[in-house]
């Protein structure tokens, strides 16, 4: 459920609008509607704490949310199987947005329900629940995903005709809610608006407060600079992905088949030998090693534009990116861990993670345009993307020796 959502608005509306004439930048441009995902932590506490009318005495408090973020989702994704996406592309546009907002408030319940699911004594399963959780992340995205692009791929079947069905994986995502159990762990405390300003200042102030505090100003700014730019090249490479693959010559089956479901499974698996190279490395040469690995994978893209539509290079493009893209994340996920207190894990965490998300989806918004600043030059733009992981990993080296001092206390605070 998680994942799926990013298929809509995604992956297969990017395939559509470039069969349907729409320019590149403009493809581009509707990375911004991801933003949501981005600032989806400054709405958490009303999913937190706010019982919704009716669904909440008949589903209880996380599943209140889900039914209510998937029934608006399945609704909008029917809606888009009833628009002409040329005359109507505004349109689409604010239902991408929509789409986009209640996902990322689902994201919310989903990471609740995850972990409340599992009582103190169990807390060891949390990283299982993780696991899975990112394994069903990839479903949606690439398994299911796969889907539309087998069926557009030469039938009588229309990317509307695609959208309706994917409507009706919907039904079947929200039936799986309802048939499920709600978590019996949940005990929000009501909000007291009345406290507003210490509800404020517990929830956002005193976070950012101690973070800054803990890390010293000079440290703390470079490394939320890294953690904003470390993904940008990879998102404006992942972002012009299917329509680079279509303008190269790539079928719908192509699409289907390799960046989708070989992606699928290459993910799942090179996540977890990646967390054991990682391990051996240390978080900081793990990112550093992984960053480099992740731009190199990017040239794999620029050979492609060079040869043209080879399965066989895009097979083996498609397994190099999902090891690095793994790898990098990874260490990525370690990292963003590590800096968080313990007094403020949950908060610290998200504010950090929004950080490099909104990174990610802001500038890669502009993707489309550098491609049509460089006249349909593809290989320059992967070089490019290539490039654009550079700052960030120098940031990274000039801070080697105070972030390994705090991995070190990291790991034996772990041990302890």
């Amino acid at each position: 459920m998680s994942g799926f959502p990013w298929v809509l608005i995604s992956s297969v509306l990017s395939a559509w609008m470039q069969e349907a004439g729409v320019s590149r930048s403009e493809i581009g441009l509707f990375a911004a509607v991801f933003a949501a995902y981005s600032v989806n932590f400054l709405w958490s506490p009303l999913v937190e704490r706010l019982k919704i009318p009716l669904l909440f005495r008949l589903f209880g408090q996380r599943r209140s949310w889900l039914v209510l973020c998937a029934t608006v989702i399945m609704l909008l994704t029917a809606s888009l199987s009833q628009i002409d996406l040329a005359n109507d592309l505004w349109t689409v546009a604010l239902i991408a947005v929509l789409i986009a907002l209640f996902s990322a408030t689902q994201d919310i319940a989903i990471d609740a329900f995850r972990i409340e699911s599992f009582a103190a004594h169990e807390a060891r399963l949390q990283s299982a629940g993780a696991a899975m959780a990112t394994a069903g992340w990839w479903t949606g995205y690439s398994g299911l995903g796969a889907i539309p692009f087998f069926l557009v791929n030469g039938t009588s079947w229309q990317w509307q005709d695609a959208y309706l069905l994917l409507s009706g994986v919907l039904a079947v995502q929200l039936l799986v809610v309802i048939l499920t159990r709600e978590p019996t762990r949940y005990s929000a405390v009501q909000l007291q608006f009345s406290r507003w300003q210490d509800w404020l200042k517990a929830s956002a102030i005193d976070p950012i407060t101690e973070f800054f505090k803990r890390s010293g100003w000079k440290l703390a700014v470079g490394m939320l600079a890294f953690i904003f730019l470390f993904k940008i090249g990879e998102a404006f490479l992942g972002r012009m992905s299917i329509v680079f693959y279509k303008e190269i010559g790539f079928s719908n089956d192509d699409i289907g088949l390799y960046p989708k479901l070989v992606t699928w499974w290459v993910t799942i698996i090179f996540a977890m030998l990646g967390s054991f190279v990682n391990l051996r490395m240390g978080i900081v040469r793990g990112l550093l090693t992984g960053g480099v690995a992740m731009a190199a994978s990017n040239l794999m893209f620029a050979w492609i534009a060079v040869t043209g539509p080879s399965t066989q290079l895009l097979l083996a493009t498609v397994l190099v990116d999902g090891f690095t893209s793994a790898w990098s994340t990874v260490a990525f996920v370690a990292f963003i861990s590590m800096l968080c207190s313990r007094t403020f894990t949950a908060t610290q965490y998200a504010l950090l993670a929004s950080l490099g998300n909104l990174g990610r989806t802001l500038l890669s918004s502009y993707s489309g345009i550098m491609v049509d600043w460089l006249e349909g030059d593809w290989q320059t733009f992967f070089v490019v993307t290539a490039l654009m992981v550079i700052p960030s990993l120098l940031i990274l080296f000039a801070l080697r020796k105070p972030l390994t001092r705090l991995e070190q206390a990291y790991q034996d605070d772990l041990k302890r």
